[in-house]
């Protein structure tokens, strides 16, 4: 029954809509260094860039894959702790904590959906003289992109209640403002806060379910 009615004021709407703010910033520059990251490390993984005689291709394969398995293993509340004890409560502390451990993932996943393009077409690539860039451009890229983009969005949702959970550390956000609420005993506060974070993750899986329509996924 504390939680209600939530706090609707308009000084602390005003403070839930910076945090939001603040919490959407953080993940969307992440996955942005997630993506820089975790796309070309994916590309490599999978193997599509290297030609089939190279004799580096199974140790770069191999390396490359347990390079972001070793990015993946960590959650991104402990490199948080790791990044604001060593650069302090800095905005880049939690969006570096955000960009590793997803482009861990994001390697993996987009390295498994270029493996997964059925071959007939790129075949056809080789057979006209493409090189490996230009099979992996015009082929393994548009035949993946509706998949990676749909994982895409869903580990973006991830981002968000992970950068909110980011804020328990001291960075600002919605999860900074949940726990001064918390502390204060001001529950209809975190009911308020709570709510805005529901907002956030409705309005990227609309905007999700856009994208991928508009692509035929």
């Amino acid at each position: 029954l504390a939680l209600f009615p939530p706090d609707l004021s308009p000084d602390f709407l005003a403070i839930a809509l910076q945090a939001s703010w603040q919490t959407l910033v953080y993940a969307v520059v992440g996955m942005t260094l997630a993506v820089i990251i975790g796309l070309p490390l994916g590309v490599i993984a999978s193997g599509t860039v290297v030609t089939t005689s190279s004799r580096f291709k199974r140790p770069l394969i191999a390396a490359t894959r347990l390079f972001l398995g070793g990015m993946r293993a960590i959650h991104e509340l402990v490199w948080a702790v790791l990044f604001v004890t060593v650069i302090g409560l800095s905005p880049m502390a939690g969006i570096i904590a955000l960009g590793i451990p997803y482009a861990g993932i994001l390697g993996r996943i987009y390295s498994e959906l270029l493996q997964d393009v059925p071959p007939e077409p790129l075949q056809a690539l080789r057979s006209s003289g493409a090189s490996s860039l230009q099979v992996l451009w015009y082929g393994y890229i548009p035949m993946a992109l509706p998949d990676m983009l749909s994982y895409t969005f869903y580990r973006f949702e991830c981002a968000i209640r992970a950068a909110a959970i980011l804020s328990f550390v001291g960075i600002q956000g919605l999860g900074y403002q949940i726990q001064l609420s918390l502390h204060d005993l001001l529950f209809n506060q975190v009911w308020t806060l709570l709510l805005f974070m529901v907002v956030l993750i409705v309005i990227v899986d609309w905007w999700s379910m856009r994208v991928r329509r508009s692509l035929g996924a």
